[in-house]
């Protein structure tokens, strides 16, 4: 029970750090109206990208642990659900890494786009579009697989979760965060550019809790 403590506690660190890491690389005032074409970079001073880039690498690998607790947490359950959803957790954090160490980059770039050659601009733009912000799209999916297989497993019963817990699935934390856009924009614009980093630290905020209350009900029974 300890190691699996210890292992959640890893993971809200993973959230704190690179959740501060991509604030840094991202927000700015100005970040909702300036979403196309990665535009709002140029609101971002260069040294919060740097300071961003450094906190989110630092941070990634404790990701790794908080899905080893997700893990655990899961096993009494299902041993091999549990084990896709180590594995997709750990494919969903290899590529998110892949992407977020390369955004320091990319605003670079758009702060350099006032003295490239127009042409060699939008290459570069295109190429990392194609080559990284795709990976976006594939973490969703990696996210979406992830919550179905947390959902089943959390369902089938026995695990150190409570039934409720299936309904604070990744994907659907996820899409609250992100909901904000249409009825809070003063919140939205601080919480959308770290949405991953929200919704796993309410995930393993809310997985520790119910770690605490299973190990209350062991020591009563």
């Amino acid at each position: 029970m300890n190691l699996t403590k210890s292992l959640g506690y890893l993971g809200i660190l993973a959230s704190i750090l690179v959740g501060l890491g991509e604030y840094f690389l991202h927000y700015s005032s100005d970040i909702l109206g300036h979403s196309e074409h990665y535009e709002f970079f140029k609101f971002v001073p260069l040294e919060n990208l740097t300071i961003g880039h450094f906190l989110a690498v630092i941070g990634l690998p404790f990701y790794f642990a908080g899905y080893l607790h997700i893990y655990r947490m899961l096993k009494p359950g299902n041993e091999i659900l549990a084990r896709l959803v180590l594995a997709t957790g750990f494919i969903a954090f290899a590529v998110g890494g892949v992407w977020i160490g390369s955004r320091a980059s990319i605003g670079n770039i758009i702060h350099l786009k006032g003295s490239m050659h127009n042409q060699s601009y939008e290459n570069l733009i295109t190429h990392y579009t194609n080559h990284m912000e795709v990976l976006v799209q594939v973490l969703r999916v990696v996210i979406a697989i992830l919550s179905t297989l947390f959902v089943i497993t959390i369902l089938k019963g026995g695990t150190y979760y409570k039934k409720w817990m299936a309904i604070f699935n990744p994907i659907v934390i996820l899409a609250v965060v992100f909901s904000t856009m249409f009825f809070a924009k003063d919140v939205a614009k601080h919480l959308v550019p770290i949405a991953m980093n929200v919704t796993h630290f309410i995930l393993f905020t809310l997985s520790l809790y119910q770690l605490k209350k299973y190990s209350k009900n062991q020591l009563h029974a």
